[in-house]
């Protein structure tokens, strides 16, 4: 496991719709195993192992982080954000901030970074439900020309944090939702491929979780996979204001997070259950009446219907501006789901229910 890699995509900025930079260094790292890679429209970027293959099996970990962009530059100089995701504003006053700014030199994209501050004033600590349009960040200019000499409408905002090693093989940054989900599925991938998995593997650093699904829908649409494995984080229990009752009893260091769930589909469940128990892997459970909110839910409904498994980080304090995993989790997870790629085939049986008479049709329209 490459800790200095997922290290790499923490110290870029990639907020939804603007996750071109973190798809550059997830390809380079793809690289290293990929038989083939593919771009599209909406900003994927897929490193495939056996492609052709004619089991397909699509991972998917999102890497686009909530986040800002730039709306408004007053006469002083001071810059007004709308959210990108499911930001908490209240959070960012007083922080250090970050502004990418992107420019077209010598005909190609510089991205040049800009340091600024969440202003704070009495009027928004005394706010109950402050709103995105109410944060407003200090770059330290002193005029509208000033400011917008660095800084165009449009630019991608978010928290200025490093990573930073924590007790107990914990680690903390922003954007741990989902870049470490993105790291799992690469680093899974690179793992089976070294193996000698027969299946073909999609490792689909998945773009606009956060605001829109439309890299979910183009990666399913387009693959049309048997199957398809979704990595993405789930809160921890085990840290103040949370409930077990909830959603189910998660720890940091329990292990990859199963989810028991009418989108997810049983018989995949099942065999990354078997795997667990025989590789000694730790698993939690978390339970979702409905959907899942991941990119699981969009495949699950693209084209005849996607079969999908979500493998889950457990995350303390997720869309703040600072998150904390365990290596351990992540850990757990790549060796879960490089085993279930090793092991997975075109003749998996999906179906739940199966046909117990010659009059019952294997599916709806064969």
């Amino acid at each position: 496991m490459n800790r200095d890699f997922l290290k790499e995509l923490l110290g870029i900025v990639s907020v939804s719709g603007c996750e071109e930079a973190a798809q550059e260094a997830a390809l380079a790292f793809g690289r290293s195993f990929a038989h083939k890679q593919i771009t599209d429209a909406a900003g994927n970027a897929l490193s495939v192992v056996n492609p052709e293959a004619p089991c397909r099996v699509l991972l998917g970990g999102h890497i686009d982080e909530i986040g800002f962009r730039v709306t408004h530059i007053d006469d002083q100089g001071l810059i007004r954000v709308q959210k990108a995701g499911g930001v908490r504003a209240a959070l960012y006053m007083g922080a250090p901030m970050q502004i990418i700014h992107e420019a077209e030199e010598e005909g190609r994209i510089v991205r040049h970074k800009v340091e600024g501050v969440g202003v704070v004033t009495d009027d928004l600590l005394k706010k109950k439900d402050m709103a995105d349009s109410d944060l407003i960040l200090d770059i330290g200019a002193s005029t509208k020309e000033e400011a917008e000499a660095v800084v165009s409408v449009g630019d991608p905002v978010c928290a200025d944090t490093a990573v930073h090693e924590l007790l107990g093989g914990r680690f903390s940054c922003r954007a741990l939702d989902d870049k470490t989900g993105a790291f799992v599925i690469l680093e899974a991938a690179k793992k089976a491929a070294e193996s000698g998995a027969a299946c073909g593997i999609y490792a689909n650093t998945v773009v606009g979780e956060e605001t829109s699904g439309r890299g979910a829908y183009y990666a399913a649409a387009n693959v049309e996979p048997d199957c398809a494995i979704i990595v993405d984080v789930t809160w921890a229990s085990d840290c103040p204001g949370t409930d077990p009752g909830e959603t189910g009893h998660v720890k940091l260091g329990g292990g990859p997070v199963l989810c028991r769930s009418g989108m997810v589909n049983k018989p995949m469940n099942r065999l990354l259950e078997q795997i667990a128990a025989e590789k000694n892997i730790p698993v939690q459970y978390e339970v979702a009446g409905g959907r899942t909110y991941t990119d699981g839910d969009t495949m699950f409904k693209t084209g005849k219907g996607v079969p999908v498994a979500l493998v889950s980080v457990p995350l303390r304090y997720m869309h703040s501006s600072v998150e904390i995993a365990d290596w351990r989790d992540l850990e757990g997870c790549i060796d879960l789901i490089a085993e279930f790629l090793l092991r997975i085939h075109k003749d998996f049986d999906y179906r739940p229910v199966k046909p117990q008479a010659k009059w019952f049709e294997k599916s709806i329209g064969d």
